[in-house]
């Protein structure tokens, strides 16, 4: 892995800004890890794209991932700390190539996958539609709840890191609930904040001194901020 420069930031966010979040998530892992160019990150298990996304965030953002939430109940604010560490960690294992259930054995769900159930009607249709994605050997059904629930639980017992939840109880009113932390999503918000600060400090120092882009991003952070602040003492 690479850690992004101030040009690759922008050049990252440039060129992925439009697409869908699964499709920016793929984008940053390819730009930094360039080893993984003749490989289709699109086919990796979620849990192995999720663990490259946290290493990337630990690299480029440090390991704490900060966010916000609404409670469901009361739309209190709530916010939630994620040590990328223990994420990169949970992730070290190599996860299952196959899960048995029920006599059908399934591989397990990657980004292509997700990509194809982005549209489903609900979250029961999306994981009926998963499974029969999902499915190498053994007769497709018509799945159950149940059935569902217990593929879900194997799938993720194979690939713990395919999906980070989250455990919130607000002050407020005492609900309790639980939702999903997407890594890729949150890491590009994150390089999106950083490319749009970094155009800002371009703009308003080539406005003072007619410096070019390449000119201002050539600068240390130290001596920026010190132009910055003089610009807008």
């Amino acid at each position: 892995m690479r850690t992004l420069t101030q040009v690759d930031t922008l050049a990252l966010w440039e060129s992925g800004r439009t697409l869908h979040p699964i499709d920016q998530g793929l984008l940053a892992v390819k730009t930094a890890f360039p080893e993984t160019r003749d490989e289709s990150v699109a086919d990796w298990p979620l849990g192995r794209r999720n663990r490259a996304l946290a290493e990337l965030h630990c690299a480029c953002f440090g390991p704490r991932l900060s966010g916000w939430t609404t409670c469901r109940e009361c739309g209190e604010k709530l916010e939630f700390n994620v040590d990328g560490h223990a994420l990169i960690a949970t992730g070290a294992a190599p996860a299952a190539e196959a899960v048995a259930i029920g006599g059908r054995t399934f591989r397990l769900p990657t980004s292509r996958d997700l990509a194809r159930i982005a549209e489903a009607a609900d979250e029961v249709d999306a994981a009926r539609s998963l499974l029969d994605l999902c499915l190498v050997a053994g007769d497709a059904a018509a799945w159950s709840e149940e059935e569902i629930e217990a593929a879900g639980e194997r799938m993720a017992a194979a690939d713990p890191l395919a999906e980070v939840r989250l455990d919130f109880k607000c002050p407020a009113c005492g609900a309790a609930f639980e939702e999903s932390l997407e890594l890729a999503s949150f890491l590009w918000s994150e390089l999106e904040g950083r490319a749009k600060r970094l155009l800002l400090d371009v703009h308003l120092l080539a406005r003072a001194y007619g410096w070019s882009e390449a000119e201002v991003l050539a600068l240390s952070p130290v001596r920026r901020k010190f132009y910055l602040e003089m610009v807008e003492a």
